[in-house]
């Protein structure tokens, strides 16, 4: 059921934050809770196929998923070649959706069918989100502790095939390893320091692939900085003590955090604040499904890519416990997703299944 939840609520979180992009591109936060009270408030919105189609978020998200599973649980090159393939091939499903340039751009790029097909040179402007939001299925994959390190290479493969920029390939990293942990219902509190222990891990698969060194090296402490500035806002550097907010944090106030955090304004834009916001949500909201939409789905600024992470954790945590059903019944690609949250669970365990 977690992992059924955690590929449909990508979903649903993804449309709701979207609103076939009337929500992703309105830049005020108090406007979209006004309209959303409009609409009867979260309760009575049905996420169907005409006013609330997914973005590319869920795209490219069914495109890594649908790579991993075609090659049944194997690793490297072959793995690699499949989630290119699949992101190329997506490209074509991209339009209404809004997709960004820089993951149409590079995923046209590829050539997954070429030896070394799947990698495109450094970008320094390659920092964007389009990473992140599509990683979470890669948590689901490699959920156990003992699995870090191939969560770690395979986030950052898949990451680097658009994105090749550490602000950008690490988001990936940290939504997959942010769904690996509300799968092991690591405490919420301890996965921003979790992030940041793994991060030394991450520069070593850099360095022992020896791809873009010089470049991947300068701009390789943008993203641990903005995340050691964020858990010293929340007060959370040693993963125990209880996150500090403001006395008053409502929609206005985490517009304004959330512009504070991002690159260039927009909060939830780039690989370090889309899961940084996720984090910031889930650190704060009083553990139910609206209330997570209404911080993390609901805000002026990337809120489609924050939303796709946040429910996928949710649904990781807590399955569809609290969830309207008409939030996700006749979600787009909800029979994809099924099917593949249950392709995944089996690879994932395949000591309690045998069958696929």
């Amino acid at each position: 059921m977690m992992y059924q939840a955690c590929m449909v609520l990508s979903g649903a979180g993804d449309a709701l934050g979207y609103k076939n992009g009337d929500w992703e591109f309105c830049h005020h936060g108090e406007e979209i809770h006004w309209q959303l009270q409009e609409l009867g408030g979260l309760e009575n919105i049905q996420v169907d196929t005409e006013e609330w189609i997914v973005s590319d978020d869920t795209v490219m998200h069914i495109a890594t998923a649908e790579g991993i599973v075609q090659v049944q649980g194997r690793t490297g090159d072959a793995l690699y070649r499949a989630i290119a393939a699949k992101y190329k091939e997506c490209v074509e499903d991209m339009a209404g959706r809004a997709p960004g340039a820089t993951c149409v751009g590079n995923a046209l790029k590829l050539e997954p069918e070429m030896e070394n097909g799947y990698r495109i040179p450094f970008n320094r402007h390659g920092g964007g989100c389009g990473a992140a939001m599509r990683a979470m299925c890669i948590g689901l994959m490699y959920p156990r502790t003992e699995d870090l390190n191939k969560l770690i290479e395979v986030s950052i493969e898949s990451g680097r095939m658009t994105h090749n920029h550490p602000t950008g390939y690490l988001g990936a990293l940290a939504s997959a390893l942010f769904t690996s942990y509300s799968l092991q219902m690591k405490p919420v509190k301890e996965w921003g320091k979790g992030l940041i222990e793994t991060l030394p891990a991450a520069w070593k698969y850099i360095e022992d692939t020896g791809l873009d060194l010089d470049q991947n090296k300068k701009h390789w402490g943008y993203f641990t900085e903005r995340w050691v500035e964020y858990l010293k806002v929340r007060k959370i550097e040693d993963g125990e003590s209880v996150p500090s907010f403001p006395q008053k944090y409502g929609v206005n106030e985490r517009d304004a955090f959330y512009k504070a955090c991002a690159f260039r304004g927009k909060g939830g834009s780039s690989g370090h604040d889309a899961p940084m916001i996720v984090l910031d949500a889930f650190l704060g909201y009083d553990g139910t499904w609206i209330d997570l939409c209404n911080r993390a789905m609901f805000h002026g600024g990337d809120n489609d890519s924050t939303g796709v992470i946040a429910g996928a954790c949710y649904g990781a945590m807590h399955g569809f416990k609290g969830v309207p059903k008409g939030n996700y019944e006749n979600l787009e690609y909800r029979e994809r997703l099924e099917k593949l949250a249950l392709n995944l669970l089996k690879l994932s365990h395949p000591e309690e299944y045998t069958d696929l």
